[in-house]
């Protein structure tokens, strides 16, 4: 995959980079970024010399959400019919994926970024840097955001994240327990590294039966059902027309 794409892979050593490669659009959503990053996360899952892939933005931030320009584009984009199916596929790529994966935060994640950075196993964030899952100040539904924060942070903190859509800093995100760490924001990447290689010196198959474990106990239902029924939960409930920014 080059480093021309929407999102590329890169490999160093043990442990493999996703990049999500949009920096002039603050790495906004499309349908051609969601398709890349499957494939990345396919040729991670399938390398047996990769063991931890880490999850990051090229130029300094992560992911601004969905890319309105696009979504709002007259004519609508050849993607953008299959957009909702590849877009879920990629989350119950992730919440299958055997290695470990780590999500560097920087600057920010917001909506669609918000439920990629959520996705991680470990979620490493700068002081500066913020997660926002604002769709409710849209007048839209989160459904990718809610399946996650209530599979992994309960009830109590996915009403708080979501009802009121505000910005949540770094320190914030770590002391609700949804960052694994807090770091100064030039030491996002290197530290999202150092975990990545202390994972990547572990026995693969331990990681990968304990992960296995953990979907088996809290996942209701078959093994689709997370997102199915986060999806069907919000069905219809989406505005039509164009997709209002997020008022900050």
């Amino acid at each position: 995959m080059t480093e021309q794409g929407p999102a590329y892979l890169i490999r160093n050593g043990a442990v493999a980079e996703i990049v999500l490669n949009r920096p002039e659009r603050k790495n906004a959503v499309t349908g051609p970024l969601v398709a890349a990053v499957r494939q990345a996360l396919a040729e991670a899952e399938a390398d047996e010399g990769v063991r931890a892939v880490i999850l990051r933005g090229a130029g300094g931030s992560f992911c601004s959400g969905l890319d309105l320009k696009e979504f709002n584009a007259e004519p609508r984009p050849e993607w953008a019919p299959g957009f909702q199916a590849g877009w879920r596929g990629l989350h119950q790529q992730l919440f299958d994926f055997p290695k470990p994966v780590i999500c560097a935060l920087e600057g920010y994640a917001i909506n669609a970024g918000s439920a990629l950075a959520l996705a991680a196993d470990f979620l490493v964030t700068g002081r500066e840097a913020f997660l926002q899952v604002g769709e409710v100040r849209q007048g839209r539904p989160a459904p990718m955001n809610l399946a996650w924060l209530r599979f992994k942070f309960g009830d109590a903190i996915t009403r708080r994240v979501t009802l009121l859509g505000r910005r949540i800093p770094g320190p914030e995100l770590e002391r609700l327990g949804i960052a694994f760490q807090c770091v100064d924001d030039a030491a996002v990447l290197d530290t999202a590294r150092a975990i990545a290689a202390e994972l990547a010196e572990m026995p693969p198959a331990g990681l990968a039966t304990t992960k296995a474990a953990l979907r088996a106990l809290d996942l209701p239902g078959g093994p689709n059902s997370w997102f199915e029924l986060a999806g069907r939960a919000v069905a219809g409930a989406a505005p039509a027309g164009p997709i209002p920014s997020l008022k900050r």
